[in-house]
């Protein structure tokens, strides 16, 4: 896919990017050679490769999934504008 200064001028525009008209084609080529890289990566055969949350191997810390502050619903809906058997009330969105 080529990207040239009208692209640019178009995206910069939509972004509310202002941009002088004479760093549009630099930033054509720029934007021109990042996609190329992209098209490279979609070429990497990566099957069989686990994904992967960080360069380095990890372990997250886990907690115990345990509720430590509830059993409280008049407590926790004395703040609601207006409550209704034990639930909030809002006003309907959708028609």
């Amino acid at each position: 896919m080529a990207i040239d200064a009208a692209t640019v001028r178009k995206v910069a525009k939509l972004a509310r990017i202002a941009e002088p008209d004479d760093r549009l084609e630099p930033l054509a080529l720029e934007l021109n050679g990042i996609m190329n890289w992209i098209e490279q990566l979609g070429e990497v055969d990566t099957n069989g490769v686990e994904p992967m949350t960080s360069a380095v191997h990890q372990a997250l810390p886990m907690r115990e999934d345990i509720v430590t502050d509830g059993g409280k619903p008049d407590q926790v809906l004395a703040n609601a504008p207006k409550s209704a058997h034990g639930f909030f009330v809002v006003p309907k969105v959708v028609e």
